[in-house]
């Protein structure tokens, strides 16, 4: 199978590499990163997943996959997962038409973020381990309940949140989707920052009103949706992913080559070359895997879709584990400095590997096989 990019995704790489070099996060800077959504929005990649015909520009996973890797690599802590890739993937894939007109230009031009407000207390990575309720008071729905952990909650302008509208709390029915204004009221935040950067919060819905029209999808039937859009962002993590491992292994190559030790570069050491041939193996195994994800993120067909897109989370998974310990332990004390990036390559990775499902249960749900349909 012919794996090259077209000259249009050559062109695209070519872009948001040069971007992701010229603004890769500094360690050393203590601080806020620099606000780069007005920087994204101008090169286009906001638009990116959307159809020409909703505003964007039409691209697909792959596109997405090669916009993340870039970000992954230079450790850019932008809400791209958060906004384009879950809360536009929910207007791509399940808005209406006049919600699509509404929503998508304002994500596609940068004046509006969206997250995804789904973990609650006690539900792992469960989708449909739901207790917020939303209940019918005339022509809308009122919502209470609370949310954790919600990327790139804290300065979304509109958030997609899950609600149970019917049945009980691990019931596979009876999930809604809402799309709620960020600033309605009886909606708080408290944001703060995860362990390699990112921006999370903590949200409560205390008697919110949503109207009807601001329903995603069905009433009552919202699940598949979820599972869908998550599936899609899985392959635009396994992307992130890969982006921090190539530039970790390649840090790491490049110390064992200037680092001496009895007056010799310590890359001429067998035993560390060993190491370091074992890096790129799983970066490329990672490689291999985040391609299959881009490639198996549309399909339709959920028994075919969860256990590829589960197999390619739990491989690049584990890629990132072995990657970023090896880094760590070659490069020695330097690497857990806040100076040094490499401790900050791993953080990352540490983080991917936790959102949407860490690798056990991703290898439980390929092992389901054929019971998927009632995991998603």
């Amino acid at each position: 199978m012919d794996f090259d990019l077209t000259e249009e995704q050559r062109l695209l790489k070519e872009s948001i590499d040069r971007f992701a070099a010229d603004n890769a996060r500094d360690p050393a800077a203590h601080g806020t990163a620099p606000d780069l959504w007005p920087q994204l929005a101008e090169l286009g990649v906001l638009a990116l997943p959307f159809p020409e015909e909703d505003g964007g520009i039409g691209g697909g996973p792959v596109e997405t996959m090669i916009v993340m890797e870039a970000l992954g690599r230079g450790l850019i802590t932008a809400p791209y997962l958060s906004s384009v890739v879950l809360g536009g993937g929910f207007l791509r894939l399940g808005g209406n038409a006049a919600q699509k007109a509404e929503f998508i230009p304002q994500v596609a031009e940068g004046s509006l973020k969206m997250a995804f407000a789904q973990l609650e207390k006690g539900s792992r990575y469960d989708l449909y381990d739901v207790s917020t309720t939303a209940k019918r008071d005339g022509g809308d729905f009122v919502l209470d309940g609370r949310k954790g952990v919600v990327l790139g909650g804290d300065d979304a302008g509109l958030l997609v949140v899950t609600a149970r509208t019917a049945g009980g709390r691990r019931d596979h029915d009876g999930i809604t989707l809402f799309l709620v204004d960020a600033e309605a009221p009886g909606v708080t935040r408290r944001g703060s920052a995860a362990q390699d950067g990112t921006r999370v919060a903590e949200i409560a819905f205390d008697g919110v009103r949503v109207p009807a029209d601001r329903v995603l999808g069905e009433v009552d039937g919202g699940l598949p949706l979820a599972g869908h859009v998550v599936d899609v962002a899985l392959a635009a993590l396994c992307a992130d992913s890969l982006g921090a491992m190539e530039e970790l292994h390649r840090v790491t190559v490049d110390y064992l080559k200037t680092r001496q030790q009895f007056g010799v570069p310590i890359a001429s050491f067998q035993a560390l070359q060993h190491r370091a041939a074992d890096m790129l193996v799983a970066v490329e195994q990672a490689r291999s895997m985040a391609v299959y994800a881009a490639m198996m993120a549309e399909e339709t067909d959920l028994l075919t879709r969860r256990p590829a897109l589960a197999a390619a989370k739990a491989q690049v998974n584990r890629s990132g584990r072995q990657v970023g310990q090896e880094a760590i332990q070659l490069h020695g004390g330097i690497a857990m400095t806040w100076e040094y990036k490499a401790g900050h390559y791993f953080k990352r990775l540490t983080t991917n590997d936790m959102i949407f499902g860490d690798t056990d249960h991703h290898l439980r749900a390929v092992m389901q096989e054929g019971g998927l349909l009632e995991e998603v």
